[in-house]
């Protein structure tokens, strides 16, 4: 066995992989991009029983079907990289959506413990997962663990060095998709085996899968040799042809129908419920703040208490410091002489230094309003009620997040809403958040609002902050949609 083992740290996202990666890692980590993207690789040391261990943080994702760039990313290191194994984590209280996953690492054929992790949260939800039938259903590792409380961090380590020390070989799983998909698939493995175009890197028949569904990287590979992809591509057009006449579906719909139907099989057998419908307290309150009629108003009421708070709450702090201000001014006037030298340092330095840390309260304020927000969880539900408005104008749901970052909830900063739209998938909506970030009112204008604000409506602070921002929103969907209207 090795020395030193480099295993590769994968999930969806919000399933606890960077709590996990903490816990294993502690304060030994390296941050950098992966090459040729901004993708942010974190990779990270620890010495287990005398054996080191390199663990890299993949990009979260929801599949290894190159849809988005995260994907692409996590996927290009696996078949480049090939680490000695996969460390998925896996929701235990979403086990059907995660384990599509680890599906997908199993068809790989890449060597794969599964970490359960959220098994509190799972069982608080009356889910009780039977981690040793998982394990045999589905051939792999199972250790259960709860990340936050560094529950089960040692039995996934000791895990990660006994499969290690078996040195285990890439074993790409077959997965049964119906008679018409297998005919097709065993061809297009044929037909691939016969090429030399992609080497021993990737699997026959996992290529042709990936072709199946419409994977856009490993097309662009086989297209090097002409013959071969037209092979390839008439054997792609009748299947879907027939399965379009037949089932009134397309190649890739089938093969994900399949999938979950598999993870199905498997969780029906070690998933058990006590109580069969439950909604539990997250639930209830998405009912509400999601509505679609409810949950627009109590965005902008929510939002409207914000900033009432924030001026209210900072009014009495901000007299504060133009009181010590004012104080100093007139201590300095006392001690220096009337000239220059009192004008620098009365006009220039304690004025101009004053007028901006006197709003210093009013952005605190904010900024904690804005924390509450994110980590009650109020910020995703925004990101989910506004998809489908701001895709209207050419943006995505998760664009919401990087125009509430640049000011959307006036005092934030564009540069950190710009880094936050490279999380976004499709590249055009990417270009359109980062060219309206600006419209936002970002933490550089704020101290220029609130004196306008102070000085010509001092009644009405809260409302014309508030109007301000909503013009702010307008302007930047405007110029989204203009792109889009041009486009079309």
């Amino acid at each position: 066995m090795k020395k030193k083992i480099t295993i590769a740290l994968s999930g969806n996202p919000n399933s606890g992989k960077t709590t996990v990666f903490n816990a294993i890692t502690g304060a030994r980590q390296q941050i950098a991009n992966y090459p040729g993207v901004t993708v942010e690789k974190k990779v990270g040391h620890v010495t287990h029983k005398g054996f080191g261990i390199e663990v890299v943080d993949l990009p979260g994702t929801y599949s290894l079907t190159a849809y988005s760039l995260e994907e692409i990313v996590a996927r290009d290191f696996l078949i480049n990289e090939r680490p000695d194994l996969v460390v998925d984590i896996v929701d235990a209280s979403n086990l059907d959506r995660n384990l599509y996953l680890a599906v997908q690492f199993k068809e790989l054929g890449i060597p794969l413990v599964i970490a359960l992790n959220m098994v509190d949260v799972a069982e608080s939800r009356g889910i009780v997962v039977d981690h040793k039938q998982l394990s045999e259903l589905l051939e792999v590792p199972v250790v259960p663990m709860v990340a936050r409380s560094k529950k089960g961090l040692q039995e996934l380590l000791d895990k990660v060095l006994e499969v290690s020390r078996e040195d285990p070989e890439w074993r790409p799983a077959t997965i049964s998709y119906g008679r018409d998909i297998d005919e097709s698939l065993n061809q297009i493995r044929s037909i691939i085996e016969r090429s030399d175009i992609l080497g021993e890197k990737y699997p026959s028949r996992w290529c042709a899968l990936k072709f199946l569904e419409g994977d856009s990287q490993i097309r662009e590979v086989l297209r090097k040799d002409a013959s071969l992809v037209q092979e390839i591509g008439i054997i792609y057009r009748n299947t879907s042809k027939h399965i379009m006449d037949t089932l009134e579906e397309d190649p890739e719909g089938i093969i994900s129908e399949h999938r979950y139907g598999y993870i199905t099989g498997i969780t029906k057998k070690c998933v058990k419920r006590r109580i069969e419908s439950r909604l539990n307290l997250s639930d209830k309150i998405d009912k509400v703040l999601t509505n679609r009629i409810i949950g627009p108003l109590l965005m902008l009421v929510i939002l409207y208490i914000i900033y009432a708070f924030t001026f209210s709450a900072s009014e009495a702090p901000v007299l504060w410091f133009e009181a010590f201000f004012d104080a100093l001014k007139a201590g300095i006037a006392l001690v220096v002489p009337a000239g220059n030298l009192q004008s620098l340092l009365v006009s220039g330095i304690i004025d101009g230094v004053g007028g901006v840390l006197g709003f210093v309260p009013l952005i605190m304020f904010m900024f904690f309003a804005i924390a509450i927000m994110e980590d009650s969880g109020y910020m995703a539900r925004v990101a989910y009620m506004l998809d489908r408005v701001l895709r209207w104008f050419g943006l995505h749901g998760n664009s919401v997040m990087a125009l509430v970052v640049s000011g959307g909830i006036s005092g934030g900063c564009a540069v950190p809403g710009v880094m936050a739209a490279r999380t976004l998938k499709d590249p055009r909506e990417r270009i359109a958040t980062l060219l309206v970030v600006p419209f936002m009112n970002c933490g550089a204008k704020l101290p220029i609002y609130a004196v306008l604000i102070g000085a010509f409506f001092s009644e009405d602070k809260a409302r014309m902050l508030f109007i301000l921002t909503l013009l702010s929103w307008a302007f930047a969907l405007f110029a989204a949609k203009m792109p889009t209207a041009a486009a079309a």
